[in-house]
């Protein structure tokens, strides 16, 4: 039997007219500026930011990981184009969207 391909991924692009942020290495577009919800977060390499959508992204497995807030259901996210590992997302954590810190 033939071996099954994965499905093909198309990139979007944002308009460009829009203030964008994209993927460091290969400059993918990854969320418009009024998608942007936080910067008043850290991660384990520096400074994190909090979207309410992005594009281009692929997502791993959700796993349990202790944060600073606590225990809770995590998966990383990478570029859809060249997989650089982005950061994670919450799979679940409505608590947490209720008390976001302004900024």
């Amino acid at each position: 039997p033939a071996a099954r391909l994965p499905p093909r991924t198309f990139r979007s692009y944002l308009p460009r007219s829009h203030r964008t942020y994209s993927c460091v290495h290969c400059r993918a577009h990854l969320a418009r500026h009024e998608e942007l919800i936080s910067k008043s977060f850290q991660g384990s390499h520096g400074r994190a930011y909090l979207f309410n959508s992005v594009v281009n992204v692929g997502c791993g497995p959700a796993e349990q990981r202790l944060l600073l807030t606590g225990l809770h259901s995590v998966a990383d996210i990478f570029c859809q184009s060249c997989k650089t590992t982005l950061g994670w997302k919450y799979v679940s954590a409505p608590h947490l969207l209720q008390a976001l810190p302004e900024g």
